[in-house]
Formats: structure tokens, C-alpha cells, sequence
């Protein structure tokens, strides 16, 4: 027998070190996210490695499983406790060591193991731990998924057996490096900046990055899991004005970001402009439609309409599906549709043959974005951004909306749209030429200007989003829209920040 996990003990006391402690909300809708001995404890994780064992089982997965560790003081005693639960529900563990997140994707494939278990925190604050877990590569745990894990450790519903053992792959990055850079050399030689935030990818992206022809000016590239410059988030200012910085001292094509645990990778162009992750896709999606016909892509709900309004796009056959937001939910609908690729605003792309094995690896997208730049000669990365249709686009707003409430205002917010655009109604003075609504509600009007409002995964918020192709004052025009149906909500508090 095993204990049932608490939600909450003390540390240095007695019941810390005899009894898991396991706080319910650490299990997210497709990963797991605690601050480590505030809201999970070892004894925890080796709760919640009998309970993954136990639900691959439960799958009918063979119970064979990877796994690796973020660089952070305490991500290898975290990984060894849940590896001691993995062990104790009879899977076979194939150890990788300290590893990106996508090596242990990769790891899947090369050593055929049906299941993965990285532990990584990702781009969070030091504190934080967590795991991403798949039993069907190259996907990942989704909402139904993380609900019966979390069934099973809440209630320790394990079932432990004989049969457990343990396998460490020594040197196993080499093998990963070698897969990447197993490809024709740039023909193009391309000044990059690389920027780990002194995360896991230091190890290894300044490595990839020259063995496929690139001249590579590090960026606090050296491992220190105290992060003492700022957070390895591509996403965060701070990180996006060194890459400025050193993108501009040193005369380099392109500066890349990578995120704590190798997954994302943001983009700073030769003039120090940093590049959103969804205009990015669009470049790509440019460059790859112009090499495979009948492309087809899958975007986020929150990505730029440029994906099916670019004149070029168009005129090579390129085809997009707009998606809920998540890297699960996107990978998966990347995967079932067998698309060329992905893209989330976020960062995280995922590329199918022949770009990639259809799970996100911010080192491939690194690849991809130098691979561009190597098939247009002449042109730089401003050049490639400044291509695309112009379009006045607004940051992510976030109104407070309690849990409890949230997905009940979305509801009746696409309940609005859908009866206007039955009744022939108006939107910000224009005809609803398209709505999507598999994740909240986008309404797109007749001058393809748009506006989205759907529920946080994760806080108790709603997410507003508007862009406009023509005026500034068309994307407010769309906000205004949007932002009165939501007044009509008393359960809609204020927003974070406003355009």
C-alpha cells in the first residue's frame, strides 16, 4: 500500500518526509506543473510516477518509457523519484540524463519507446517543476488524459507489480545533434545569435546551429540553473533586448531565442525587431508552400488572419485550419490532419515529413528559419518580415473572469455571434464573413479585419485578441465589438492591459 496524497504539509516536519504531498492543481489540461516542496514533495512525484505507470497500462501501451530532466538544482532528484514510481508500477525506464525536452520526443523514435516522462518546468520561474508525458508519439497528454492521472494519484489507485528496470543512455545528446545536422550544409554563411538564458539548450543549440554551416555568437549559453541574467522565455522583454543588443553589436542575419527547455524559439530579425511568433509562421509557411504544393498548415485561434488572406499563400495552394491553443491540442490537430506543419503563437511549430517528426523542437524551427533565409540570397530577415501585408495587430488582453465563470460567458459570448451572423447582423459595421468557434468564438468581417474572445487554459481570465489588414483604427473598430458584448457580462472584470 501507498499513501493517498495530501494537498498540502509542512516542510521540515516529520509527515514532509514520511507522507506524498500532491496539490490538485499542479495537473493541468495537458501537463503537470507544481512549485517544488511548496505544492509537491518527493514522495509526491513518486506518487505521480506509480500513477503514469498505471494509467499507460491502463491505455494498453506498453509500459516503456523515457525519460530526462531539465538543467535546474533540483529537476535530476525530482527525476529519479518519479523514475522510482515508474519502476514500482513495472515499466521499463530509458534514462537519457539531462536532455531538452525534444530530445526526449526524439528518444521515442530512436530507441522505439511508446511512452515519454520529461521533467521540465519550461520557461517557468526557478521553484517551479513539472512533467510533459505522452504514450502515443509523437503526441501528448491531453485534457482526458491529465483528468484520469490525476484520479488515480489523488486517490492512489496505483497498480504496482514486479517487472520494473532501468536503462541510462550514456551520451545520448550526440545521438540527437547527429539526427539534426544529418543534412545538406547552408549554402549561405549566416551570422546567428544564439540566446539560452543559461538554460538546457545551451548545451546543445550553439552545437547544431554551427554543424549546419552557421557562424554562432553565443548568448549566455553556459548552464546556470540560477538563470542570473533573466528567465529563458523568448517571450520576456528582457531576454528579446539582449538578443537586440547582441544581434546589433555584432552585425549578425538573425538572433534565436530558446526557451528553458529547448521547445520554442523566438526570432529577433537583423534590425533588432523582434518578430511574433505567428508572423514567423507565415515567412515559413511562404517558404515551404513555395517548395511543396497543396501545402496545408494549423494555426492557432490567436495567430494572424494573414495565414489565409496573404496574396502569396494563396497563389501557391497553401491551405490553414485555424485551432484551439495548446501545444497538445495543436500537435495533435497537426498530426490527425497530416499537415505540413503548425504554428502557435506561443512559439512552439510543429513540422511534419519532411521537416520534422510532428512534435515541437525549438532547435528545428531554428533549422527551418535558417533553411529560408539559405533559399531567398540577397534578402535579410527584415527583408522576408517587411514581404508580408502589413496588419496593426493587438497584444494578448486578458480580462479577469473567475474560474467558475469563464466558460459560461465564452458560451454565451458565441451564442451572440452566431445569432447575429444568422440574422445578417453587423460587426463593427461590417458583414460576419467567417466565424471559428473551436475554441471560444473568432469572428472575421467582410475586410478580413477580426476579433477573438475565448477562456485562459490556465487563469481565471478570458483571452481577447483583434488585428485588422487595413487601419488602426479598424483593429479598435473590432475591439470596440468586442469588447461591448463582454460588458453585457458582470462576471467580466478588468483587463490587464488594453490597445
Amino acid at each position: 500500500m501507498f499513501p493517498k496524497p495530501k494537498s498540502a504539509l509542512v516542510p521540515n516536519t516529520y509527515a514532509f518526509e514520511s507522507e506524498p504531498m500532491v496539490k490538485p492543481t499542479g495537473f493541468r489540461e495537458y501537463d503537470a506543473r507544481w512549485l517544488f516542496n511548496k505544492e509537491i514533495n518527493l514522495m509526491g512525484v513518486q506518487a505521480l510516477g506509480m500513477g503514469l505507470g498505471a494509467l499507460i497500462a491502463e491505455l494498453g501501451v506498453k509500459q516503456e518509457i523515457v525519460t530526462g530532466h531539465d538543467f535546474r538544482g533540483y529537476s535530476a532528484s525530482i527525476k529519479y523519484a518519479l523514475i522510482s514510481g515508474l519502476m514500482a508500477a513495472g515499466c521499463k525506464v530509458h534514462d537519457i540524463g539531462l536532455a531538452v525536452t525534444p530530445m526526449a520526443y526524439f528518444a521515442q523514435f530512436d530507441l522505439d519507446v511508446p511512452c515519454v516522462a520529461m521533467v521540465t518546468a519550461s520557461h517557468n520561474d526557478n521553484g517551479w517543476t513539472g512533467v510533459k508525458m505522452g504514450a502515443n508519439r509523437p503526441l501528448t497528454f491531453g485534457p482526458d488524459e491529465m483528468t484520469r492521472l490525476k484520479e488515480i494519484v489523488l486517490n492512489a489507485a496505483f497498480n504496482n507489480k514486479a517487472g520494473g528496470s532501468y536503462q541510462f543512455h550514456e551520451n545520448y545528446p550526440a545521438r540527437y545533434i547527429a539526427d539534426l545536422t544529418n543534412r545538406p550544409k547552408l549554402k549561405r554563411r549566416l551570422k546567428v545569435v544564439a540566446a539560452c538564458g543559461n538554460g538546457t539548450a545551451g548545451a546543445f543549440a550553439p552545437q547544431v546551429l554551427e554543424a549546419i554551416g552557421c557562424e554562432v555568437i553565443p548568448l549566455d549559453t553556459e548552464l546556470d540553473h540560477t538563470f542570473p541574467k533573466y528567465n529563458p522565455n523568448p517571450e520576456d522583454m528582457e531576454m528579446l533586448h539582449a538578443i537586440r543588443d547582441a544581434v546589433l553589436a555584432h552585425k549578425a542575419d538573425v538572433g534565436l531565442g530558446f526557451d528553458g527547455d529547448g521547445d520554442r524559439c523566438g526570432v529577433v530579425d537583423n534590425t533588432g525587431e523582434e518578430i511574433f511568433a505567428d508572423k514567423v509562421g507565415v515567412m515559413l509557411a511562404r517558404d515551404m508552400s513555395a517548395i511543396n504544393a497543396n501545402a496545408q498548415f494549423v494555426v492557432d485561434v490567436k495567430s494572424t488572419g494573414l495565414f489565409v488572406t496573404d496574396p502569396v499563400l494563396q497563389k501557391q495552394g497553401a491551405k490553414t485550419v485555424y485551432w484551439k491553443t495548446g501545444h497538445s491540442y495543436m500537435k495533435r490537430r497537426t498530426n490527425e490532419l497530416g499537415a505540413l506543419a503548425g504554428f502557435e503563437k506561443s512559439g512552439h511549430f510543429f513540422f511534419n515529413k519532411p521537416f520534422g517528426r510532428g512534435y515541437d523542437d525549438g532547435l528545428v524551427s531554428a533549422i527551418a528559419i535558417c533553411e529560408m533565409l539559405d533559399r531567398a540570397p540577397g534578402k535579410s530577415m527584415a527583408d522576408l518580415k517587411d514581404a508580408l501585408p502589413k496588419t496593426w495587430s493587438s497584444p494578448t488582453m486578458s480580462p479577469h473572469c473567475a474560474d467558475e465563470a469563464k466558460y459560461g460567458v465564452v458560451d454565451a459570448v458565441v451564442k451572440h455571434f452566431e445569432t447575429l451572423q444568422q440574422n445578417g447582423a453587423q460587426v463593427a459595421g461590417q458583414n460576419i464573413r467567417d466565424l471559428v468557434t473551436v475554441n471560444g468564438v473568432r469572428v472575421t468581417v467582410a475586410d478580413g479585419s477580426w476579433g477573438l474572445v475565448r477562456a485562459s487554459s490556465n487563469k481565471p481570465e478570458l483571452v481577447v485578441v483583434v488585428e485588422s489588414p487595413v487601419s488602426e483604427q479598424r483593429m479598435r473598430d473590432m475591439f470596440e465589438a468586442m469588447d461591448s458584448v463582454l460588458r453585457t457580462h458582470p462576471e467580466v472584470g478588468a483587463y490587464n492591459q488594453k490597445i
